[in-house]
């Protein structure tokens, strides 16, 4: 699985958008090897969360921490 492999990318691919777009969108679980920054982008968090609904625990506590985003999460992936 291309997600998996993410945990031995560089950390500059750790931060690409589109390489953990990909990533995520195959194995959610991969959104713990990203970048923080990226841990914290919603679009890229729900795509893990569509995948794996356990991921939301990888993402940033900001969002962890949003309301909105979680009832999103849950319409998602019926959390």
């Amino acid at each position: 699985q291309f997600g998996g492999a993410l945990e031995f990318a560089s950390d500059t691919l750790k931060n690409d958008r589109e390489v953990v777009m990909r990533a995520v969108s195959r194995q959610g679980a991969a959104l713990v090897h990203a970048s923080l920054s990226l841990r914290n982008d919603r679009t890229i968090l729900l795509e893990a969360i569509a995948q794996d609904g356990s991921a939301l625990a990888y993402g940033s506590e900001e969002l962890r921490r949003d309301r909105d985003f979680v009832m999103s999460a849950v319409g998602v992936n019926g959390l």
